[in-house]
């Protein structure tokens, strides 16, 4: 990669791109757009514009994506339905890439291809393990967690890896090979007093390597503990227009409401160029192919071309490791996940559907979400976007969809920092996690858990940790009365 040159600052002036624009600065080489006509951009700014009347949901506001949103999962799980709009042709490379999301992965060799190359070194046999029913991970407490890993750099030019671990904790390994440790936590009550008088108990977390095999840590290692995300609506994400992102960035508060947020600038693997980065907690990936590419490696120790590597994520310490005997085979392009199925896989993640909201129209509903406009949550949680038009593409083309998020970076102070960076994210910084479906977290995953790490057992707790660009929208939620905190968890809970 000619990343040297990329690693120059990159900055982003507020109001550069607009929405008359159809690609921003970094381009989006993996879409074949149709360019918008001027009459179309006058009809996205009008049903994109902020509603002014809470006493009744804006049009088509229910169906959270648009002609791809899941209207009856019949029996399926409720997050693991395809879009309804896809068409017939693909259904089959889903269904096809719905078992290698799903495959547990061996050891090489095996007597069937594309099922071995595990590890040596992993987290998770299979990306359904940590995705459980395609939602996100859970953290029950400090021994009982599942799709929770430990990510690790050490300072230097760009993300460098720690020279005994590599970028992340592998706590599981192939037979003759030691596992490198596994994640600590322990948890220190906080609590925090609401306008009302009434005490809410947060958990604060605190992050250790326990019976590391490698030795103790480099100094200065730093760590990030990351939970696996929900899976439904990626696609859609995938295919907002570059230049709409952009046009809500603020790196410098030029607007003076103490809401910045910065495009993350990633180098794109597939591509050999910087692009905007979409994916993962910090959007450190620019496309779901290079994101699903970029966890078969680390999570599970597979090999593609984005990401060449037999051995995963094992140091050059690690010996032993990369000498393992790996799955790659000339028909999958000596990789262990070949073109072919990393495509295939990449189809399954891009159509997962999100669900229609329920109860969008109750009086109480409806209050949260004025409360949740007027608390300031929509700077950074943008309530709707109309993604680009695709002709070869007809299931993600030209939908209005409705993620609460806009997808930028924003300091979110102290008690959230993990203080690693990730290309442009600084230690503080984190993505606007996407909210479309996140009241069926619990009837997803069986619990709750939310932000980066899972520390948050319910929604109130997760707003609580909000603090710097977040911090004014925090404390308006916290000075509220009880029946208006309801209100606003229950519109947080129909979405």
């Amino acid at each position: 990669m000619r990343v040297a040159a990329f690693l120059v600052a990159l900055t982003i002036t507020a109001g550069t791109p607009t929405l008359a624009d159809d690609l921003g600065p970094w381009g989006e080489p993996h879409l074949t757009l149709t360019p918008r006509t001027e009459a179309e951009r006058v009809r996205i700014q009008t049903v994109l514009a902020p509603p002014s009347d809470f006493s009744v949901p804006n049009t088509f506001e229910p169906r959270s994506a648009g002609a791809a949103t899941q209207i009856d999962p019949q029996t399926r799980a409720l997050f693991s339905t395809p879009f309804p709009n896809l068409p017939a042709d693909q259904k089959l490379d889903f269904a096809l890439g719905e078992a290698l999301f799903e495959k547990f992965w061996v050891q090489a060799p095996a007597s069937t291809i594309s099922s071995d190359g595990l590890g040596p070194l992993y987290n998770t046999r299979a990306c359904s393990a940590c995705h459980v029913q395609d939602g996100r991970g859970m953290v029950v407490g400090p021994d009982e967690h599942t799709g929770l890993v430990l990510r690790l750099s050490i300072p230097g030019d760009g993300m460098q890896p720690e020279p005994n671990y590599g970028f992340q904790l592998q706590d599981r390994a192939i037979s003759g090979h030691q596992a490198e440790g596994k994640l600590g936590i322990t948890y220190k009550d906080r609590p925090v007093t609401l306008g009302d008088g009434a005490i809410i108990t947060l958990r604060a977390p605190r992050y250790s390597v326990q019976d590391g095999t490698q030795g103790d840590l480099a100094e200065g290692t730093m760590t990030s503990p990351r939970i696996a995300p929900q899976m439904i609506g990626l696609g859609l994400l995938e295919a907002i227009p570059e230049a709409d992102i952009l046009a809500l960035a603020d790196p410098n508060d030029v607007d003076g409401d103490g809401i910045s947020g910065r495009p993350n600038v990633v180098w794109s693997r597939e591509f050999d160029r910087p692009m905007l980065g979409r994916f993962g907690h910090k959007a450190g990936n620019p496309t779901l192919r290079q994101q699903s590419a970029d966890a078969a490696n680390g999570d599970i120790g597979l090999s593609s071309t984005l990401f060449p590597a037999h051995w995963g994520d094992c140091t050059k310490a690690q010996t032993d490791c990369r000498d393992e005997r790996h799955g790659g085979t000339e028909a999958q392009d000596r990789v262990e996940l070949g073109d072919k199925a990393l495509d295939l896989l990449t189809t399954y993640v891009a159509a997962l559907a999100p669900p229609a909201r329920h109860n969008a129209n109750e009086p109480q509903v409806l209050h949260g979400k004025e409360l949740f406009h007027h608390s300031g949550c929509t700077a950074c949680h943008t309530p709707a976007f109309v993604t680009h038009r695709l002709p070869s593409d007809p299931a993600r083309s030209f939908q209005l969809i409705w993620p609460y998020s806009d997808m930028l970076l924003h300091d979110m102070g102290e008690d959230l920092a993990d203080q690693r960076p990730e290309w442009q994210a600084s230690g503080q910084e984190w993505r606007t996690p996407p909210l479309w479906g996140i009241g069926l977290t619990a009837e997803v995953s069986g619990q709750t858990s939310f932000l980066h790490d899972g520390r948050a057992r319910t929604l109130l707790e997760a707003i609580l940790w909000h603090g710097g660009e977040a911090f004014s929208a925090r404390e308006t939620v916290r000075r509220m009365d009880a029946p208006d905190r309801a209100a606003l968890i229950t519109f947080l809970e129909s979405l």
